[in-house]
């Protein structure tokens, strides 16, 4: 391989000025301003402020908030250089480290003929960070160049493990930063013994230390069923499983207070499978439980911090047989993990059920599909895929890692379609950037580490994908919508593979390519992986022609050439990449280029929230909107008229008040094009669980790795329904799914509650006559102002002489005699059921948690976060009446105790207003059982792909 590398080295990449000037520098073409960012708990305290930031423009106070808390290097009590200790306090800083340090290593590794050709890379590099273009993942924004650009880790001792290119081994940084760690997705291998199934342990808490995900396939590890050498039982994976789960949950991922990012698969042959499938229902069912007891629900609540298996998800690795003999009705056999051999037959369809019904109760497990993904492998020779990142888009070998990066559709839209000559250069730029960080990176093991140079696996992808169909008018999972969906996708994988063939004309392909042998396959099927990966780009291209008439005509054109010219480049080059692309869930990066859709999710709902420098918020339409009518030739008036509409009813359709309908000016026809993840305001529309499906399905066949997305499925979903979901992405031929039904965690556990006092209750009530104790004339009472996701109201709670509540009246500020009528009713209702007799527990249970418009973030701490006016009042009640529901239910006392712990000396920052720009916007909150951050105890938790991502901190709940 050295020889071939050397004798490349006469080839010259070529790279050409696409988006900067020779004679301006990208941050002289722009407006900089500076900003105060400062993010707060769910008390208001500040947890993080810093003054003096240096940010474009063009960026929204959301943006500015991660970016100066997330990814700024040093600590801001030692001042503003971060030469001495101190902390970066502008964006040019950020990107000149990363982009000038990414540069530097380029030239001197070979990838640029000269300073001139290194220079041109430079500029247009940093011209597509720093206008948000694109953006790598959270790893490389937090360590990478670090060491190079400050000197920092000089002294931190021992790194993690780096390919020494001179020496062509694996060796031991000196130092954590000097090579430091840039990949978001690692996937791990253990064997069945114990040293294995410890190193493991160790090697996950080094990773989620840095701030990234792990993936394991546990089917290695023998099952309860079979022997141990010494005699006696295994304890089996799912035992190892809970050791996992607890060191995820000690070793908090990235140093902070958010849960670790971790991936358990089992394959569906393992004799444990059935315990696995089942794993997480029954600690569910304990959580409720525990819930039920008086305990927290919240997601960082001691319900579920008591129960097991929460650090993960899991899923199970499906093949065809399997599925097929589900459909069927047939029967299978398990084998045993020592010698292969039948162990125990089950029931394919029963399996199938269960999963349906983990899925339909907590949300796991999910499924892999083990056949399909093994036909898309690149390289077959080298070993099976056996698991994913925690996210679900990253698929490779065992003991492999991938650093990512996604591109920002938006930022290539014109009125006449997808710029595809700059997203193709931004692609390839790109891919350099990736290829170069992977040998110049560390990783925690020394397996990982060969194998990342041994096959050098990148993740480009996207985001903003649902606003852009949304912008040009097309419904999410509509035909011209999955056309478009396609071929930018069959554009950004083709150019990517066209790259690495280039890399490969330059510096040899991947070492994996012409000899899987070495990978350690002790009888692999065949010398090489330069068949399998011929024949899977062979199979991309084939697709890529079938593309039709849905797609538009000059991506269609591009595709197909870049992909031949791919081909035929890679025949003759090889590759220097094994995989290229994925679609990760870009949850912090997305937020930090502004993106209104994550990946290659739908809009969540049509309405934003934009924070006010004063306090509070203000709602508006989602940026698309807009855009999406004056591209349907919609006049100036009307799209006014259809934006102040959704401001103030959050939907596009027509809505009925005091029987009147209101028209929103949109017809009829074009409402689908705003169709959202979930219903949107008081509307009634929303995406089917359907078009997910269709759309993962649609471009995956343009993808080397997965999709990080979830199905959204409404409450009242069925197990059969999930089970028909799962079947129905199998013959689709999606690589995985997982499936999230809306409130499964929180409406499965009140059903058994009604359930549980049903069969109690079996005294018999003799009841003579009603009785009303009313109310003195003159009365006590206590008025309290709310406010929910910026709506404004007031509860008056008059007493009686023993002062316990016996009326309730609710006024919402500003409301249309609708809603004022409906809290007027309620609080006749509440006031009557009062009178006589009703217990307030009983109300307080009956209501708490109903949920409705409007719903979001309050300003009182006990309160953080209402469902509904309704279920804000319940709770207002039972804190105010109910002995003991405050200290029980409040999350600021509980935290507050903490706090005084931890912080005796402590004192609260006060708060200071946030410079926002005319056009900021924030996301839709969509509370999903209840999500709240962990890191700032926001409700603001914005679900993105299979993990999650907070609007308030930027804090990920992933890997990415």
């Amino acid at each position: 391989m050295k020889k071939e590398t050397t004798a490349a080295k006469t080839n010259k990449l070529t790279l050409k000025r696409t988006f900067s000037s020779e004679s301006i520098h990208p941050y002289n073409e722009i407006t900089w301003s500076y900003r105060t960012a400062e993010i707060t708990d769910d008390k208001g305290r500040a947890i993080f402020k810093q003054d003096n930031i240096e940010v474009p423009e063009a960026f929204s106070d959301l943006a500015t908030k991660i970016l100066a808390s997330k990814y700024f290097y040093g600590d801001i009590d030692n001042g503003t250089d971060p030469h001495h200790d101190g902390r970066e306090s502008s964006f040019k800083q950020v990107i000149d480290r990363v982009a000038g340090t990414i540069t530097a290593w380029g030239l001197k590794d070979g990838y640029f003929a000269d300073e001139v050709q290194a220079k041109l890379f430079d500029d247009e590099l940093k011209w597509l960070l720093v206008n948000q273009y694109g953006a790598f993942n959270s790893p490389v924004w937090f360590n990478l160049g670090l060491y190079q650009a400050y000197g920092v880790g000089t002294n931190s001792g021992k790194g993690n493990f780096y390919w020494d290119q001179e020496h062509e081994v694996v060796m031991r940084a000196n130092s954590q930063y000097e090579y430091p760690q840039c990949s978001a997705c690692f996937i791990q291998h253990v064997e069945d013994d114990m040293d294995s199934i410890m190193d493991l342990a160790k090697a996950e808490a080094m990773l989620f230390k840095f701030g990234s995900g792990s993936g394991t396939d546990l089917s290695s590890i023998r099952s309860t069923r079979e022997k141990l050498s010494g005699g006696g039982r295994p304890s089996g994976p799912l035992s190892f499983l809970s050791v996992y789960d607890a060191v995820a949950g000690v070793v908090k991922s990235g140093g902070k207070t958010r849960r670790a990012a971790k991936m358990n698969v089992l394959k569906d042959w393992h004799p444990d499978i059935e315990e696995f499938i089942h794993a997480k229902q029954v600690e569910e069912r304990k959580a409720w439980a525990l819930i039920e007891a008086g305990y927290d629900a919240s997601f960082n609540g001691d319900a579920y911090a008591s129960i097991k298996y929460q650090n993960e998800n899991l899923s199970v690795r499906a093949s065809d047989e399997f599925m097929q003999a589900a459909i069927d009705g047939t029967k299978f056999f398990t084998r045993r993990v020592t010698d292969g051999q039948p162990c125990e037959e089950k029931d394919a369809s029963y399996l199938l059920d269960k999963i349906a019904e983990g899925t339909h109760i907590c949300g796991d497990p999910g499924m892999q599909f083990d056949d399909t993904i093994h036909k898309w492998h690149t390289c077959k020779g080298s070993g099976r895929q056996n698991c994913t990142n925690p996210c679900s888009e990253y698929l490779f070998l065992d003991n492999s890692a991938c650093n990512l990066a996604s591109l920002n559709l938006m930022k290539f839209r014109t009125p006449a379609g997808l710029d595809v000559e700059r997203f193709a250069a931004a692609a390839k730029i790109f891919i350099i950037a990736q290829e170069i960080i992977v040998d110049r990176s560390s990783y925690p093991t020394e397996g990982i580490t060969y194998n990342s140079h041994w096959f050098r696996t990148l993740g480009l992808g996207y985001a903003n994908l649902g606003a852009l169909l949304m912008s040009y008018g097309y419904a999410y999972a509509s035909e011209a919508g999955l056309g478009l969906a396609k071929a930018i996708t069959a554009v950004m994988t083709g150019v990517a593979y066209k790259a690495s063939a280039e890399l490969a004309a330059l510096k040899g392909p991947f070492a994996g390519y012409l000899d899987a042998a070495h990978y350690g396959v002790p009888t692999p099927p065949e010398k090489d992986n330069v068949t399998s990966m011929l024949n899977v780009i062979e199979l991309h291209k084939s697709f890529t022609e079938a593309l039709d008439r849905h797609s538009p005509k000059h991506l269609t054109e591009y595709a197909n050439q870049v992909w031949q010219d791919a081909l035929h480049l890679g025949q003759r080059y090889g590759y220097r990449n094994a995989q290229v692309t994925v679609l990760a869930p870009t949850g912090t990066i997305g937020f930090l280029m502004d993106c209104d859709t994550t990946g290659i999710e739908p809009a969540i709902g049509l309405v934003a929230y934009k924070t006010l420098a004063g306090g509070g918020q203000m709602t508006i339409p989602i940026k698309s909107i807009p855009l999406a009518m004056e591209t349907m030739g919609y006049p100036q008036e009307t799209i006014v008229q259809v934006c102040s509409h959704v401001k103030e009813y959050g939907t596009v359709e027509n809505i009925q008040v005091s029987g009147k309908i209101i028209y929103s000016g949109l017809k009829d026809e074009h409402i689908p094009v705003f169709d959202s993840a979930f219903r949107s305001g008081m509307g009634t529309r929303y995406l089917p669980y359907t078009a997910h499906i269709d759309m993962m399905a649609a471009v995956q066949p343009f993808l080397s790795g997965a999709i990080s997305k979830t199905v959204n499925m409404p409450q009242e979903a069925t197990v059969k329904e999930i089970r028909r979901t799962y079947i129905h992405a199998w013959k689709k031929g999606i690589k995985g799914i997982a499936i999230y039904r809306d409130g499964s965690k929180r409406s499965a556990p009140i059903k058994t509650s009604k359930e549980q006092a049903s069969k109690k209750q079996v005294e018999v009530q003799v009841v003579t006559e009603p009785y009303r104790r009313k109310l003195p004339d003159t009365r006590e009472s206590i008025t309290h102002k709310f406010s929910i996701a910026g709506s404004e109201g007031y509860i008056t709670i008059g007493k009686f002489e023993d002062g316990q509540p016996g009326e309730v009246f609710i006024q919402m500020a500003k409301a249309g005699s609708t809603i004022n009528g409906l809290m007027d009713t309620v609080g006749t209702l509440v006031s009557l059921c009062l009178q006589y007799g009703v217990p307030l527990e009983t109300l307080v249970k009956k209501f708490s948690h109903v949920r409705f418009e409007p719903e979001g973030m309050t300003k009182n701490p006990h309160i953080p976060f209402a469902k509904s006016v309704i279920d804000y009042v319940a709770r207002e009640l039972g804190m105010e009446f109910i002995p003991g529901y405050k200290e029980r239910m409040s999350p600021a006392l509980q935290e507050d105790d903490a706090f005084e712990d931890k912080n005796p000396s402590s004192t609260v920052i006060p708060k200071t207003d946030v410079q926002i720009d005319t056009q900021q916007l924030e996301f839709l909150t969509q509370s999903e059982g209840n999500l709240t951050c962990p890191e700032c105890g926001s409700g603001k938790v914005k679900v993105t792909g299979t993990c999650a991502c907070c609007l308030n901190c930027g804090s990920s709940l992933g890997c990415s």
